[in-house]
């Protein structure tokens, strides 16, 4: 089922409570967006919500890949902006992340291809919207 989910910035950790309400279960997230949308901010809200300290998440693009402690295990934190092939992620070990049963945030999932999850939560995020003169985000959520 799709839905839209439309926020300000100041409800992000409400959102971040309800998407994982919505997620019944599914670990392996799929994150949408242009550059500067808000991915590595969602994943900020989700790490807090989960128990972890936000202030060590920060934006994987160089590295593809950052681990983040959180109160019940893990999170694993995928940008797959760089990606050039798959090959890289099978380096990586990406399909072993994925099938870890922590939770994994990927952000550029297009770059997956062979390797994209049958199951997955799907969260679009698209640029500012305006809505009552003022700036508000839109979610595009497949669960």
């Amino acid at each position: 089922m799709k839905s839209e989910i439309l926020y300000r910035q100041e409800q992000l950790s409400e959102i971040a409570k309800e998407l994982i309400s919505r997620s019944a279960g599914q670990k392996t997230w799929l994150l949408s967006g242009e550059p500067g949308a808000g991915k590595t901010t969602l994943v900020k809200a989700l790490v807090a919500v989960l128990g972890g300290n936000p202030d060590q998440v920060n934006s994987p693009t160089f590295s593809i890949l950052n681990q983040y402690p959180i109160s019940q295990g893990e999170v694993f934190h995928f940008d797959l902006y760089r990606v050039k092939s798959e090959a890289e992620l099978f380096d990586i070990g990406m399909d072993e992340y994925l099938d870890s049963g922590s939770w994994c945030f990927v952000e550029w999932p297009e770059k997956l291809n062979a390797l994209l999850p049958a199951e997955s939560f799907r969260v679009e995020i698209l640029h500012p919207v305006p809505a009552d003169g003022e700036p508000h985000r839109l979610l595009r959520v497949s669960d």
